[in-house]
């Protein structure tokens, strides 16, 4: 495993993920003199009513922000073929953010969640701290099976002290966490990655066979060939899309879906290339 993820990390990461690392806004800097040209909006009338001439605000790119990590280790995860399961994914995504962090010098903790906390490792810098984040995670045995994205990202609120970057990995098969989603996507530089598992998308016409709800522990029979079966299996893997994708287009939070079944790593450096030529977000 740290041979897949150095080498995905030395061949395709370098620099690419220069602006996950950085902050993708302006601070507040200082004053200066009104010079013609200047935007009417950027006038600092609370100096400028003293009587000593008119001032606006000045602005410099903002101070590199730590970075949290924050995934869903919930059972739903341990869907997929051997290996490349969801929270395999997952993982490997956090090993190689991790490392790239470290490489640039770069703040970067995470906190892991089912419906509770599982995990929490405060920012750090240093290839010392992205091995043992990396071994942690990967050492990491969930005590809960179940999910709770909204108090998952409620406790990641209750952690941060200012504004941060997070990146928010899960397969959001859940419901009532957009209030929270809201919230954190309006304080801080949010980016939504959605695992996916081929198996969720179509699900194989086996017949009438037992299936198991890793989060429940409940076993159901279901004819796997029905249409209607099919369909409203389609039709709820659709919805989860659809919906994690909206609040994500409504909030102009960056998103980005990953099966499973294919390389991640292009679709990553090409998001945060797009992030590094537009600035962040606008």
């Amino acid at each position: 495993m740290e041979i897949r993820i150095l080498k995905a990390a030395d061949a395709q990461l370098q620099g690419d993920f220069n602006s996950v690392f950085k902050g993708t806004g302006l601070e507040f800097d200082d004053v200066r003199l009104y010079q013609y040209g200047d935007e009417v909006r950027a006038i600092d009338w609370a100096v400028s009513s003293k009587g000593h001439g008119t001032f606006v605000k000045t602005y410099k790119e903002e101070r590199e922000q730590s970075v949290l990590l924050l995934l869903d280790v919930s059972a739903s995860q341990q869907v997929g073929a051997a290996g490349r399961r969801k929270l395999d994914v997952g993982r490997e995504i956090c090993g190689i953010l991790a490392l790239a962090a470290a490489r640039q010098d770069a703040q970067l903790g995470i906190m892991a969640f089912s419906d509770q906390k599982e995990l929490y490792l405060a920012p750090g810098k240093g290839i010392r701290h992205a091995y043992t984040l990396i071994k942690r995670l990967f050492d990491l045995e969930p005590k809960s099976r179940h999910t709770a994205v909204g108090a998952g990202i409620k406790q990641a609120l209750g952690l941060l002290k200012r504004r941060s970057i997070i990146l928010l990995i899960s397969d959001f098969i859940d419901t009532n966490y957009e209030r929270e989603l809201t919230m954190l996507a309006r304080k801080h530089d949010l980016v939504v990655i959605q695992l996916l598992d081929q198996r969720e998308r179509e699900f194989p016409p086996l017949g009438i066979i037992p299936l198991l709800d890793q989060e429940s522990g409940r076993t159901v029979w279901v004819n796997t060939s029905s249409e209607a079966f099919r369909a409203r299996y389609r039709a709820t893997y659709e919805q989860n899309r659809d919906q994690i994708g909206q609040i994500c287009r409504r909030h102009r939070t960056e998103y980005l879906s990953i099966a499973t079944d294919a390389d991640f790593v292009p679709q990553l450096v090409k998001l945060f290339r797009q992030r590094n030529q537009r600035g962040g977000r606008a």
